[in-house]
């Protein structure tokens, strides 16, 4: 047998090389990379779930060289505590503040703030955020003066924000601000070709003695991976932990994977050793699994594989975070 994860990897120290990818798709996303570092203009990040946006995000700030790199986690942030973890507060500014706090906004003078999830952001706290991008300037909770921060903005979203602005969930000045630059990564299976050096270096970071056989590589570039590439470091790390190795055979890729091959077999009326030896023979009336008993097992399966990780499970399993933790209750999980 031999294995396709073979392919030497770079270990430069280049910000670049944390992206990696031979594809035409990933060689103009460095191009695009490398000419936003060289100026300071707000950046928007486009892109699906788990295609790597903080990663790029970092190696812009990195190859710019200055000041710290501040995440802004938009999708974590709800009701007062939004200002509060931006602005800041002043000492007494409500019941509990026994001291000042400097905010996020305070911690990225100098460098850069990144707004991930920057779509979430509730309507009524863009307009603020709008001032302090035209200003730099702020006023923490209870202060009574302003506080100025000169820090340069990166955003990123899996939204369609031109989408979001029509429908009025999004404001347009605030989109345009943004959107001086604009990037937009490509999904994992739009380029595949990209997916054994993928799998080589999430293998060289969680078990280098282990080795997939052509065949079973095969199944890994075929697979759709809706959670890009953290669904396939998911995957890799999984494997390597449940396997005995070295070699991985066909049994050890996740259900998911395998599923998605039976459909492929099933509609091409193609049948292998593989499908008969994990799926069995034809179900009996006995052998039927309720509806919900399948769903309790998939939301289970998707917590394992994500590690716990709630809204990577959720884009998983095509549901809403707040659908899957209304789940995860009624299910008793």
């Amino acid at each position: 047998m031999t294995s396709p994860t073979a392919t030497h990897l770079s270990h430069d120290t280049s910000p670049l090389n944390n992206l990696i990818g031979r594809s035409a798709a990933m060689q103009q996303t460095h191009r695009l990379i490398l000419r936003m570092a060289k100026s300071r203009f707000p950046v928007l990040i486009l892109g699906e779930t788990g295609t790597g946006k903080e990663v790029v995000a970092r190696a812009i700030h990195q190859l710019d060289g200055r000041g710290p790199f501040i995440v802004v986690d938009c999708s974590s942030l709800v009701g007062p505590l939004i200002e509060s973890e931006l602005f800041g507060y002043a000492k007494g500014a409500f019941t509990g503040a026994h001291n000042q706090k400097l905010g996020l906004l305070d911690a990225a003078n100098g460098g850069t703030a990144f707004f991930d999830e920057i779509g979430e952001l509730p309507i009524e706290m863009q307009q603020k955020l709008l001032r302090v991008l035209q200003e730099k300037e702020f006023r923490a909770i209870g202060g009574l003066s302003t506080r100025s921060s000169n820090f340069r903005v990166i955003a990123a979203t899996n939204r369609d924000l031109q989408m979001e602005v029509e429908e009025k969930r999004f404001r347009q000045d605030l989109y345009y601000r943004l959107a001086v630059m604009r990037l937009r990564l490509t999904p994992l299976r739009e380029r595949r070709e990209d997916i054994p050096l993928l799998v080589a270096h999430f293998l060289e970071r969680y078990g280098n003695d282990h080795k997939f056989p052509d065949e079973v590589m095969a199944q890994m570039v075929e697979y759709e991976w809706p959670g890009n590439v953290r669904e396939l470091e998911h995957t890799v790390q999984q494997m390597v932990a449940m396997s005995t190795g070295p070699w991985f055979s066909a049994l050890d890729l996740p259900s998911n994977i395998l599923n998605k091959k039976l459909e492929r077999e099933m509609i091409s009326g193609d049948s292998t050793p593989l499908v008969t030896s994990v799926y069995q023979s034809p179900a009996s009336s006995d052998s039927i699994v309720p509806l919900a008993e399948l769903e309790k097992r998939a939301i289970l399966q998707a917590i394992e594989v994500t590690k716990g990780d709630r809204s990577f499970a959720a884009d998983l399993l095509g549901i809403g975070r707040t659908t899957l933790y209304r789940k995860l209750k009624s299910y008793g999980l």
